[in-house]
């Protein structure tokens, strides 16, 4: 699965990220699948809003994102859907934790999605055993701390089957030993399908054995 921007500009930040240098807007870029890739994103830049675009739930940009050299609109809803359950998985910035659900029935949305599910239930409780989370399983989602709901994120965006994992910010709430465990968990799971991921955040880091590394 591959994913190309062909000069994407987001229109409400038109003016200002064209007046400053980017590897991400207004260029050609070609993610190669199975890359793990890196977009160093200083607050401000667009981060989120590229996030959104690649997983086509925004809109307002000029320029393209096509999917296998196809536009993201050319698709119709129901191929859009499937997508998004069997090629491309999100961890979203605000986490988006269902609060009336526990820890783990927020997981089992993401496992249960496709009628043959790509992790067994012992699979998901060996990642929140490695991710210190076997604890929070049967909290609601409105007492988890955001550490917390930060690594249920993560462990319901790895049960689904995919080819590409795009994060935004996915250990900004997590301390450096509970971001290694993710991370050594991410990669492994990514090397493990033979899928990318396109990873966003502020700062550099040596988290991950990065094939591409570009400035928002």
């Amino acid at each position: 699965m591959q994913i190309q921007l062909e000069n994407l500009v987001p229109v409400p930040l038109r003016d200002k990220v064209l007046q400053r240098s980017s590897d991400i807007w207004n260029r050609e870029v070609t993610f190669t699948p199975g890359h793990f890739v890196k977009i160093k994103a200083p607050s401000g830049t667009g981060k989120t809003t590229l996030i959104h675009y690649l997983y086509h739930i925004r809109y307002d940009y000029t320029g393209q994102v096509l999917v296998d050299g196809r536009l993201w609109q050319s698709y119709n809803k129901e191929v859009i859907a499937t997508m998004r359950q069997q090629q491309v998985s999100v961890i979203f910035q605000d986490l988006r934790i269902f609060e009336q659900l526990t820890a783990e029935e927020n997981i089992e949305l993401k496992r249960v999605m496709i009628s043959q599910p790509y992790c067994t239930t012992e699979k998901v409780k060996e990642m929140a055993a490695r991710l210190n989370v076997t604890h929070v399983l049967s909290q609601s989602g409105k007492t988890l701390s955001y550490g917390e709901r930060q690594r249920i994120a993560i462990i319901r965006a790895l049960v689904q089957p995919f080819k590409w994992l795009i994060m935004d910010e996915p250990f900004s709430h997590l301390d450096n030993e509970n971001a290694q465990r993710a991370a050594d968990l991410i990669g492994e799971e990514c090397r493990a399908r033979g899928a990318g991921f396109i990873l966003t955040d502020l700062d550099n880091d040596t988290r991950f054995a990065y094939d591409t590394h570009y400035n928002l």
